[in-house]
């Protein structure tokens, strides 16, 4: 079964377990998959709603944003895993001669490079997020302003915990232009991700 039709009790059992995936990065997947839901939950709560007249459009399109980003960070839940598995099998992989000992050692450079790129990918998908959850703050139900706080607190998460796996992993690859791609693909993501979700949350908690 994929780790997102699991149940949540059991979906958190399975990560308490000794089973080393899925970690980190499939938890920072699903903080992401929670703040665009709650994005997703304010702008519903505003469609409709003849009090925000004005912002019906707004809502109806961001709505559909944030429906669309939570299903792709949905997706990469089972993808992280995926990419995790593939480094566990490269241990399984022969080594008895310099041949095999050599395609060995390329195979877990891919994997690892496999594991560097969705962690990636949720650090872009957490910067879409939170560029969305900002320009609605101060705009849609009123009521529900805590919620897109707590959006932002969600993907702040997702987004530092995608980048200790992106760090993880590219510790461990050889190819010094993808190891410089990514770390600094990452540093620029994360320094524009963290200010974000720390305006977002100051200014909800002004509103309070």
């Amino acid at each position: 079964m994929k780790l997102a039709e699991m149940q949540v009790a059991e979906f958190v059992n399975v990560m308490a377990s000794d089973a080393p995936a899925p970690g980190g990065g499939s938890a920072a997947a699903l903080e992401g998959a929670l703040g665009a839901a709650l994005t997703a939950m304010v702008c519903a709560l505003t469609v409709g709603k003849k009090k925000y007249a004005d912002v019906q459009e707004l809502a109806v399109e961001s709505q559909k944003k944030a429906d669309g980003l939570k299903a792709r960070f949905v997706d990469v839940i089972d993808r992280d895993t995926e990419a995790f598995n593939a480094v566990s099998a490269v241990f399984a992989m022969p080594k008895d001669t310099d041949e095999q000992k050599a395609a060995r050692k390329a195979a877990m450079q891919e994997a690892l490079k496999g594991c560097t790129k969705t962690p990636f990918e949720m650090m872009q998908l957490s910067c879409e997020a939170l560029e969305l959850t900002r320009s609605l703050v101060g705009r849609l139900n009123a009521s529900a302003a805590s919620d897109l706080g707590c959006a932002a607190l969600s993907l702040k998460a997702a987004v530092q915990g995608a980048w200790l796996n992106v760090l993880i992993n590219i510790s461990g690859i050889n190819d010094e232009a993808f190891v410089s791609e990514y770390r600094s693909g990452g540093q620029a993501l994360l320094d524009k991700a963290l200010p974000l979700a720390d305006e977002i949350y100051a200014e909800i908690l002004k509103a309070m």
